[in-house]
Parts: structure tokens; sequence; C-alpha cells
């Protein structure tokens, strides 16, 4: 399950048992709550070693990138 998907479905359980009071709750309570929980949670979903597929992509590129600075280094040594 990625990142986003975990995220969604957590999202959707916390909506599904926060339905009876988001009748008392005006909705940008709601917006504000979902705002400051996101975080918390993405902070914990890389504690359990996940990571979103847009920093997984930045990491993989900058690892690349090193990769091919070696190689070129080690080139150039040999010659």
């Amino acid at each position: 399950m990625s990142n986003e998907d975990l995220s969604k479905a957590i999202k959707s359980i916390i909506e599904k048992e926060l339905k009876g009071i988001s009748k008392l709750i005006p909705s940008d309570v709601l917006s504000n709550i979902e705002k400051s929980i996101s975080p918390q949670i993405e902070d914990i979903i890389e504690q359990s070693g996940f990571v979103k597929r847009s920093k997984y992509r930045n990491l993989k590129k900058i690892i690349d990138d090193l990769e091919k600075r070696l190689s070129e280094l080690e080139k150039t040594r040999a010659d």
C-alpha cells in the first residue's frame, strides 16, 4: 500500500468516526484539523519505514547522479 493510499485510508476512517460530530462542527474546523494531523500521520508512516513516492524519486535521482559521478571519476583515474 502506498503512502498516499495509507493516508487516504486513515483520513477515511477519521472522517467516518467524526461524521456524527461533523454536523455540529463547522467544515473549516475539520479542514484545520486535517491540516494539523496530516504531517503527524506522515511522520508516523515515515517512522515505519515508508516514504512518499515523490521523496523516494528525489532520493533515487540524487543517488543515481552520485553513482554516475563516481563512475566518471573512476574512469578518469583509470586513464
